[in-house]
């Protein structure tokens, strides 16, 4: 059920309500119910994948913990991991590897037609299958005990704020949160209902708002150039921002309802200053899956400057891959694997002892304060071009599209600026006004990023006095209602599809 349908405003607080008047020993029953009907409402077709993926996640794990022999261990983990991944890569690859195979071969004068199937992918499947995975591979460690519980570990995979679209939980922080005899935390449940609103204006507000002028660009790539598609790019990097942190902020959110804590999974990304430190910021909880369970296992950075690389750059092709079924998203997975390894080598060339710093500040402390935020700032924009453009691969339908605009970036641009703009303009349908609110709406939200940097929003709000905080609420809620009564369009979440 999807957070900005009609049925999940009416869904929720029956479920809340349901949820808290039950005796305290079978609530984890209900929330399991409510999550599994929840699916059920969003993917009906496939809810019996889902069960027969939690039964043998729960049977392996089983195993694995009971066997005595390594090779039984390894034996089972490679089956099962071999079962799940095939089923996803069913559902999510098989047109594409077919195609993909068929295209090979008509390179090569062997002319064949692909088959393809009409397949719909299962809603969650990528991400509750990675969530599966890790912990079975952490039974398989010994870092943790398997379930006893069937229905236990189905509520851990099914729980439905985070099933379609995560975060990817964790077994040790999430797994006992269900089970746990907890009472109403009214604190946590309006901290949630902050985050929530915050959610719902980045995707109704400005990632919808931008869906339109993007969609018209990338729908339609050979007829435009320049400032247009320099514009496109900027507004799919704050779109998809919007939009995915945007779904995690209610799925957080709605958890707290609960009582429940999902891990973070963006900390102001567009303000990072290097490529690696914007994946500590964007996606935690898949960049810390793919670090877990792929780049260490490769070997990390244990074996070589060279394998280091090699081994991020699969991690990152890996990645791309996952995000969908074509070639542009394992282009973006390699663009970021590359960005990294060069800003691997720059880092070692130029890396200088932090000491220094601290004796040279008392010195020209302000001179030094001026060449560091220079410093800074030149990290930040270079690191923001980078990912944007990064997006473009990640946005186009096909390849030939995203190097049609990324090798038309500066047409007419240069020396003809405002030539350039008012084209802009006119290509986007947009007015002053409308340009002027967008604009609004993207510094309101870089400011508020700004701020998370160093300050829990949601939290610092409550120091606020009420009839102020109650203000700022009612403020937002009807910006939003407004918005949709009049002109608004509601987008399906863009990591729906993934």
């Amino acid at each position: 059920m999807l957070f900005n349908s009609l049925s999940f405003l009416f869904f929720l607080p029956i479920a809340f309500l349901i949820y808290w008047a039950a005796p305290v020993k079978i609530r984890w029953i209900v929330l399991l119910v409510i999550s599994y009907y929840s699916y059920l409402a969003t993917s009906p077709k496939y809810v019996l994948l889902l069960f027969f993926t939690t039964l043998v996640i729960y049977g392996s794990a089983r195993f694995v913990a009971a066997s005595h022999t390594k090779t039984q261990k390894k034996a089972v983990l490679a089956a099962t991991l071999l079962c799940v991944f095939g089923l996803l890569g069913f559902f999510k690859y098989y047109n594409f590897a077919i195609e993909s195979a068929t295209d090979f071969l008509n390179f090569f004068s062997i002319h064949l037609h692909p088959h393809t199937l009409k397949i719909l992918m299962p809603a969650g499947i990528s991400f509750y299958t990675f969530q599966s995975v890790s912990y079975l591979i952490d039974v398989y460690k010994g870092k943790i005990e398997p379930q006893k519980n069937f229905a236990r570990l189905a509520l851990y995979i099914s729980f439905f704020p985070q099933i379609i679209m995560g975060p990817i939980g964790r077994t040790e922080p999430l797994m006992h949160q269900f089970f746990d005899e907890k009472e109403f935390d009214g604190r946590k449940a309006v901290y949630g209902l902050r985050l929530m609103l915050w959610g719902y204006f980045k995707k109704l507000i400005i990632a919808d708002s931008l869906a339109i002028y993007v969609d018209r660009i990338f729908g339609a790539v050979p007829y435009y150039f320049g400032m247009t598609f320099i514009m496109a790019a900027v507004m799919y990097t704050f779109q998809i921002y919007c939009d995915f942190s945007g779904y995690t902020d209610i799925a957080i959110g709605v958890a707290k309802l609960f009582n429940i804590d999902l891990m973070d999974n963006f900390k102001s990304p567009y303000f990072a200053r290097s490529v690696r430190e914007f994946w500590s910021r964007w996606h935690i909880s898949l960049s810390t899956w793919f670090r877990d369970y792929v780049y260490i296992p490769l070997g990390g950075s244990r074996k070589g400057k060279i394998r280091k690389d090699l081994n991020q750059m699969i991690t990152m092709l890996v990645s791309g891959l996952w995000h969908g079924s074509n070639w542009t998203f394992v282009i973006w997975g390699g663009l970021h694997g590359l960005y990294q390894i060069i800003e691997g080598f720059f880092r070692d060339l130029v890396k200088k002892p932090q000491d220094k710093k601290i004796i040279e500040m008392p010195a020209n402390g302000g001179k030094l304060t001026i060449k560091l935020a220079a410093s800074n700032f030149m990290h930040w924009l270079i690191t923001f071009i980078l990912v944007s453009v990064a997006w473009v691969f990640f946005r186009a339908d096909t390849i030939s599209d995203a190097f049609f605009v990324v090798t038309h970036f500066h047409n007419g641009v240069v020396f003809h600026f405002a030539d350039a703009w008012t084209k802009m303009m006119v290509d986007m349908s947009l007015t002053t006004f409308g340009i002027i609110k967008l604009f609004a709406a993207l510094i309101f939200l870089m400011v508020y990023d700004f701020i998370s940097l160093k300050h829990d929003i949601p939290q610092e709000i409550s120091r606020i006095k009420a009839p102020v905080r109650w203000l700022l609420y009612v403020a937002l809620t009807v910006v939003i209602i407004v918005s949709e009564l009049h002109g608004g369009t509601s987008q399906q979440f863009i990591y729906f599809s993934f």
